[in-house]
């Protein structure tokens, strides 16, 4: 049986939005179209994209937004011009960022940029970090939240001092802001205030907002329009962004309203996980909608209890799952969306103590 098919067979799914089947997607945004009167954009141009492309801007408060197809050519197309500007200067990246932890190393063979770690990968940089590094810098990128240290972010008063140092410096600030919108209720700030000071951000189209996939880059005008030309000629002229943009755009308001009340149930399941000591959580307190759950048990012993507790009892804990730094330990991360948000709070309570009594059980 596989995993998909487990999952259907659950009531109570933990991770994430519920699954729209390609028909329940393609319907929904067909009858969106209709609605709408929506028309095709022709590479890139049309009322619809240009409409939420300056939706984004607004939102993040800047002058532009560009569609790109993938944050994979939306990112490093940003560093890359930072680092042309300054002199082909090398680049600043936490540890973990994306650009390195799955990227296939895109910005060395690609001739793209040089970049160097910062900081230390189990924690957000600092500014001191960033003042301990003698190299002339062109560019800073900082993800928001961090996913693979379960959703961390710098204080408020550590990025202020970040987005000082960059500035004071002529260093290009970039944000990784794959899941940005998660991030304004954990800080208490709105999404302009966050972006503030930054020279480019790029937002993702499909993790937390739910579309089919795509990215946004804002900046300057300037800059967007410099990056809008080299994504075509690095292959990313679509003739045709509008499926993109419309299974986006149909549900991100009513997304981006949500984000509270997700942030909200991602501190009562934190609440609810201080009953089972041997299950750990990173981050120390919850930051954003999202939490690493560290489990005393191998990767191998935990995907057989997270299919017991799937076929015997009906509830679904994670997707995905990976080893842990010490010997017989995991993890696996947990985006909190619609369906915790939609399951009572004894459901939630319950499938915790029978997790934490399948890592009791001796093997």
């Amino acid at each position: 049986m596989t995993d998909a098919d487990l999952i259907r067979r659950c009531h109570t799914v933990f991770p994430g939005h519920r699954a729209r089947t390609p028909a329940e997607t393609y319907a929904a945004m067909a009858a969106w179209c209709e609605a709408n009167d929506v028309e095709h954009d022709v590479y890139g141009s049309g009322a619809l994209i240009d409409s939420f492309e300056k939706k984004i801007a607004a939102l993040l408060g800047f002058e532009a937004a560009v569609f790109c197809i993938s944050g994979t050519m939306t990112q490093v197309t940003a560093l890359r011009l930072a680092s042309m500007d300054r002199a082909n200067a090398p680049v600043a990246l936490h540890p973990t960022s994306h650009i390195f932890v799955h990227e296939r190393s895109n910005y060395q063979l690609l001739g793209h940029f040089g970049a160097l770690q910062v900081g230390d990968r189990h924690r957000p940089f600092t500014v001191s970090d960033l003042e301990a590094i003698p190299d002339r810098l062109a560019a800073v990128g900082l993800e928001l939240p961090m996913r693979e240290i379960g959703g961390q972010v710098p204080s408020w008063d550590e990025l202020e001092a970040i987005k000082a140092h960059c500035q004071a410096r002529g260093i290009h600030l970039h944000m990784d802001g794959a899941r940005l919108w998660e991030t304004a209720a954990g800080y208490g700030k709105p999404i302009d205030a966050i972006a503030s000071r930054f020279d480019s951000v790029y937002v993702s189209l499909y993790k937390g907002i739910g579309g089919l996939g795509g990215a946004m880059l804002a900046g300057s005008q300037a800059f967007v329009a410099r990056a809008a030309e080299w994504f075509r000629r690095e292959g990313g002229n679509v003739i045709h962004r509008s499926p993109y943009i419309v299974a986006a755009a149909m549900g991100f308001d009513e997304r981006l309203a949500a984000m509270p009340a997700y942030f909200k149930r991602t501190e009562f399941l934190y609440e609810a996980l201080r009953a089972h000591p041997e299950i750990r959580v990173n981050p120390a307190r919850p930051a954003a909608n999202m939490l690493h759950l560290h489990l005393p048990v191998s990767r191998e012993r935990a995907l057989a209890i997270r299919d017991t507790l799937a076929e015997g009892h009906g509830i679904w804990l994670f997707n995905r799952i990976n080893h842990g730094v010490l010997p017989d330990t995991s993890y696996f991360e947990l985006y909190v969306g619609d369906n915790l948000l939609n399951t009572a709070d004894d459901k939630i309570v319950g499938a915790l103590g029978l997790l934490a009594a399948e890592l009791r059980t001796p093997v």
